[in-house]
């Protein structure tokens, strides 16, 4: 983010959560988002171990990322598209993301949609963007950080996140971590 510029606002949405079999997948969706700048996800299922995963990595490591639980996915989609938000869906039959990046770089607030199971055909009509991290099957989690990355151009790396009991000071070799004391 160059000095002066406006940081862009991102949040993710979550559909569907394959039971059991996607708690890991969902809750690595959630720390993806998180450490890539996104300040929200909303999520339609959840296990509730979720939740205090992410509240204990915002506690030590800082930040104030939040879990919502929703009802209707397509409430908070209409929603923000009446905000002026923009809809991307991530999915391996989109634009592929060379084509779309500059595009995406370029908007104020994105909804990045991220699927479990099949995606209702809904989504695809409804966002702004589809967008391919390559087109064959690959991992949700990894699509969403490329994407996040790709649309922050590395930017998210340097973000501060305020309030965190550790600091990892980057070193060459071995490990540094500064423990924060807080105040109330």
């Amino acid at each position: 983010m160059m000095l002066g510029q406006k940081r862009m606002e991102i949040e993710v949405l979550r559909i569907g959560q394959r039971v059991v079999r996607d708690d890991r997948v969902t809750t690595h969706v959630a720390l993806v988002a998180r450490s890539f700048g996104a300040k929200k996800i909303y999520m339609n299922e959840i296990n509730p171990e979720i939740n205090d995963t992410v509240s204990k990595i915002n506690k030590t490591w800082g930040g104030d990322f939040e879990i919502e639980m929703i009802d209707d996915w397509k409430k908070i989609i209409r929603e923000k598209k009446n905000m002026a938000t923009k809809i991307v869906h991530l999915t391996m039959y989109g634009q592929n993301i060379n084509d779309i990046q500059t595009k995406l770089q370029n908007e104020d607030k994105l909804l990045i949609v991220v699927g479990a199971e099949k995606v209702p055909r809904t989504i695809y009509d409804t966002a702004d963007y589809n967008v391919a991290i390559g087109n064959q099957p690959h991992s949700e989690i990894s699509a969403l950080g490329i994407l996040l990355d790709r649309i922050q151009q590395g930017r998210q790396f340097d973000l501060k996140f305020k309030n965190s009991e550790r600091v990892i000071i980057p070193q060459e070799h071995g490990k540094s971590v500064q423990m924060n004391k807080l105040t109330d």
